[in-house]
């Protein structure tokens, strides 16, 4: 059992959140949730040792393992995939390498009776009842079932972490993580750089085999599936809800119609009162009531409603110029870097107004296939656009291409037309620029507010055919159910490249499966299709059997 108690941080003068407690269960998989900003990033960091509380504390039973992952991290760059993983295991191997040493020294002394020699048999004795508790395990066997849960191939195994991007490191640190078994574990975002089947493997991992979890995840359909307690963090306190993220949801728009009716009320009350003492407070007679009345309102502790969440935002693409009824013909299209086979044998046609998904683990060839769709690359094969097509292209560095001299505002603004210019800013808040970050220089933004922002400006320019290559990385739930529904209404062709299922749910109608260096085609929704290759792998594992 781990505590919070009384936790309070402040940056700046500024607080954060003040007076936190909760305790975690054994077996409690927590959603942490609230708005960028709330501070949940801050609160998991205190929990994890890995900065100080202003006021309060932290405690846990003696021996109680804590392991954190960030959203951000490095591992080392002088080990092999497999090596790094291992390094799990390196107290409980640390240990048996001193036991071995005892156990020499004890083979080769002759002083039996000295407190030197009786204090080495008290060391062997109690670091072997140390490890006799953690029970046998079979090191090698763990990392390799770790790693190939979270997508690595056995050839990565001898690679170098070097090799890898941020995202495949990322991976490498989960698996040192869940190697662990640790007694409660953090996660601050852990699905963003997982494909889809590594998000199932590792929902069933925290499901069947983690003991407790707290979790911040922008994936609804994760934080659902592995949750059975919500703790909201907003406005510098936080409500406590032993229920998933959908039952939360129901009960938090409860408690804030209750909030918002308490306050009407207490308002109400306050203006009756301050009427009251502005009509008497000249009159000898009613001198006492008015005294009274304002000591009552000076004491009277004001009704907070919590911040209102404005996912209701409605915004829509501008109207798809006329496209061909083709935008997207691929005939036997094939990539190669050098002697690596990406993919071969690609062929399909994409309809106008079509919305489709790319899906399958990373590094089989979605955003290659995307980049051959958008010229960018040579390949093998035929890739024919439809007639009048104009290509909207969101990737990871989109960000790269803004004006680093503009505002926020002002990236916006110089490409909105028409009734869109009086909504600039409810459109920049739906995306959490809100406040004094419209006025920021593009320069001084993070990562994932110039991916947020370069989102906003692809929002709002004309094109018949969006290719958006994983868009929700940054976004939290409420911009991407912005997102999303200005995709529904969107009237052009779509192609989609995603891990997020519930982003997709609903929203595509086809899906194309890149694996073993082909691309499939299936005629269905990412919901039929996830349900229909659950089944496959089953099948494929009685086979085996």
């Amino acid at each position: 059992m781990i505590s919070v108690d009384g936790v309070g941080v402040e940056f700046g003068g500024t607080t954060l959140f003040n007076n936190i407690s909760f305790v975690v269960n054994d077996t409690d998989r927590i959603a942490l949730m609230g708005k960028n900003g709330a501070g949940k990033s801050t609160l998991l960091k205190t929990i994890a040792g890995e900065r100080k509380p202003n006021h309060g504390g932290i405690s846990k039973s003696e021996g109680d393992v804590i392991a954190y992952l960030p959203q951000h991290l490095l591992t080392e760059d002088n080990r092999t995939v497999f090596e790094e993983a291992s390094q799990a295991f390196a107290e409980v191997l640390s240990m048996k390498t001193e036991i071995d040493e005892l156990n020499e020294q004890l083979t080769i002394r002759t002083d039996y009776e000295s407190q030197e020699y009786l204090d080495i048999i008290e060391q062997v004795s109690t670091l072997s009842e140390k490890l006799y508790s953690m029970g046998e395990i079979n090191f090698d066997g763990e990392v390799e079932k770790i790693l190939l849960g979270l997508g690595f191939v056995r050839e990565d195994f001898t690679k170098p972490t070097s090799e890898f991007s941020g995202g495949w490191r990322m991976r490498i640190e989960l698996a040192k993580i869940l190697l662990k078994k640790p007694d409660l574990i953090l996660l601050d975002e852990p699905t963003n750089h997982l494909d889809i089947e590594s998000v199932l493997w590792l929902e069933d991992f925290l499901i069947n085999s983690a003991k407790a979890v707290i979790v911040i995840s922008h994936d609804r359909r994760f934080v659902d599936n592995i949750t059975n307690r919500t703790v909201e963090l907003t406005m510098g306190r936080i409500y406590d809800y032993k229920v998933n993220f959908t039952q939360y949801q129901e009960l938090r728009k409860e408690r804030r119609e209750q909030q918002q009716k308490a306050y009407d009320e207490q308002q109400k009350m306050i203006a009756e009162n301050m009427q009251f003492i502005e009509r008497f407070k000249g009159t000898y007679s009613k001198t006492h009531q008015v005294q009274s009345r304002v000591k009552m309102l000076e004491k009277l502790e004001i009704v907070e409603v919590d911040e209102v969440d404005t996912s209701r935002l409605k915004l829509r693409f501008p109207p798809a110029p006329r496209s061909g009824s083709y935008p997207v013909i691929a005939e036997d299209v094939s990539k190669t870097y050098g002697e690596h086979l990406v993919f071969s044998g690609a062929g399909f046609t994409i309809e106008r107004g079509e919305k489709v998904a790319f899906v399958g683990k990373n590094g089989e060839g979605k955003s290659t296939l995307v980049k051959a769709i958008m010229e960018e690359i040579e390949h093998g094969g035929k890739i024919t656009l439809g007639h009048n097509i104009n290509i909207g292209y969101f990737a990871q560095n989109a960000a790269s291409m803004l004006d680093e001299e503009k505002s926020v505002f002002q990236t916006i603004d110089d490409i909105a037309v028409g009734e869109v210019r009086t909504r600039i800013k409810d459109i920049l808040g739906g995306f959490m620029f809100g406040g004094e970050d419209i006025d920021k220089k593009v320069k001084v933004l993070s990562g994932g507010e110039r991916s947020r922002l370069a989102m906003v400006k692809l929002l709002l320019e004309p094109y018949n055919l969006l290719i958006l290559d994983e868009p929700t990385n940054h976004l939290d739930m409420r911009s991407k159910d912005v997102l999303k529904q200005a995709l529904e209404n969107y009237d052009g062709t779509l192609i989609l490249v995603s891990h997020d299922r519930d982003f997709l749910d609903g929203l595509v109608s086809k899906v194309y499966e890149f694996g073993n260096k082909k691309v499939k085609e299936h005629l269905e929704g990412i919901e039929e299709f996830l349900q229909r290759k659950k089944m496959e792998h089953l099948n494929e594992l009685e086979k085996k059997g």
